[in-house]
């Protein structure tokens, strides 16, 4: 497919261009790694933290729209990756990325990109490119930068045209560890970096890891557990074999269905056994459906760091009408039309009503849409970690 006749020619000076499925072009300049990558083009509205967005597990195989106009002035560093497993493909931004003004900086944002081999898209109209998102849904993409300028359009229109896109697609089996692991770190501190875990008499959780940001972690050590961390596929009795206290199912990238096939005939074990549950993101999604529900693809997602969420369950103090401030990032959510009568609903979106939590009635078992553990993000949800390893006591 050639590109239409309002597509723009290629400016004078343009290295980088975003090609859609349909053969509509963004052209603007090219950053960070050099050559072209395919995905799921989204947008985020958060202010901060764009190295902890790239670096989530969640953003897989997908092209990060960074609303916020300046992205990269506060450089990069190690303290800041969520993961070291894959992340976004790339980002595009409106503003050229500056040099770094930040004392905890050790190198650029351009650099760190291109290190890490992430393409980034600098000089976008990033307004008009979300507002297309809003109204027509999330399009598969090309990413491309070449420092000659030089592209061949019809193969990278080929290309995204090509992709068979997120929905159907399990995700999680590339972003997962490999191999068993007990997790050490603990919360960071301002001068001090993070703390060492110290597990002696703690409650043990066994996480399973179907693309979990590391922050995630750490605040269940916070929260005062011992985590040991398994791979997606672990089955039923090998996570038994640790002899957990509680089992935490973590966030992850691509379509919570295609991740269930394995991932829910291991829960359903789990909640059979009575074994105390909390699921973050995808770990949530895969809760929901071991109990009987279904998820479905949104039109757009919810990417950011200040979406409301109203406690609505009776048990989680709904009379309160508290509201909590947190960040998100997920393409598909639970289908709160499916919820089975096992099934509590707890939160919901106020952006749109959509599903944000659940808890399963007569167990120790809840999971929760957003992440609550920022990173980047408000932290008005850290009581989240506390409610489930305090009920592990």
């Amino acid at each position: 497919m050639a590109p239409s006749a309002s597509t723009p020619a290629q400016p004078q000076g343009a290295t980088g261009c975003l090609v859609l499925a349909d053969g509509s072009i963004v052209w603007g300049r090219g950053f960070g790694a050099v050559g072209d990558a395919v995905g799921e083009v989204c947008f985020n509205t958060a202010m901060t933290g764009y190295q902890e967005v790239m670096t989530d597990p969640s953003y897989a195989a997908q092209i990060v729209t960074f609303t916020f106009p300046h992205i990269g002035n506060v450089g990069a560093n190690g303290e800041d990756v969520e993961s070291a497993v894959e992340g976004a493909v790339g980002c595009v931004v409106r503003e050229d990325v500056t040099e770094p003004s930040n004392f905890r900086s050790i190198e650029g944002f351009t650099q760190w990109m291109a290190s890490n081999g992430k393409i980034g898209l600098s000089g976008v109209d990033t307004r008009a490119l979300t507002r297309r998102i809003r109204l027509s849904g999330a399009p598969n993409a090309v990413i491309a930068h070449s420092p000659e300028g030089k592209f061949d359009i019809p193969a990278l229109i080929a290309r995204a045209q090509g992709w068979a896109g997120l929905e159907g697609m399990d995700l999680a089996v590339r972003v997962t560890r490999d191999a068993q692991e007990a997790w050490q770190g603990s919360y960071w501190r301002l001068g001090h970096g993070y703390g060492a875990a110290d597990d002696a008499g703690k409650p043990h959780v066994v996480a399973i890891d179907y693309g979990a940001k590391d922050n995630i972690f750490r605040n269940l050590v916070r929260a005062g557990a011992k985590v040991t961390v398994v791979p997606a596929k672990t089955d039923y009795d090998a996570i038994m074999a640790l002899t957990p206290d509680g089992v935490f199912l973590s966030n992850g990238p691509g379509d919570p269905a295609a991740t269930g096939e394995y991932a829910v005939p291991v829960i359903q074990k789990l909640l059979e056994a009575d074994m105390p549950l909390f699921g973050i993101c995808l770990g949530h999604q895969m809760l929901a459906l071991a109990a009987g529900a279904k998820t479905i693809k949104m039109h757009q997602g919810h990417r950011g760091a200040n979406h409301p969420v109203q406690r609505v369950g009776e048990s989680w103090g709904a009379t309160t009408g508290l509201v909590e401030i947190t960040s998100m990032n997920h393409g598909f959510a639970v289908d709160a039309d499916t919820l089975p009568e096992t099934l509590e609903q707890t939160h919901v979106s106020l952006f749109d009503g959509s599903n944000c939590g659940i808890a399963v009635k007569g167990k120790n078992a809840f999971g929760v849409q957003y992440h609550p553990e920022a990173s980047p993000g408000p932290q008005d949800s850290f009581y989240l970690f506390e409610k489930f390893v305090g009920g592990l006591v």
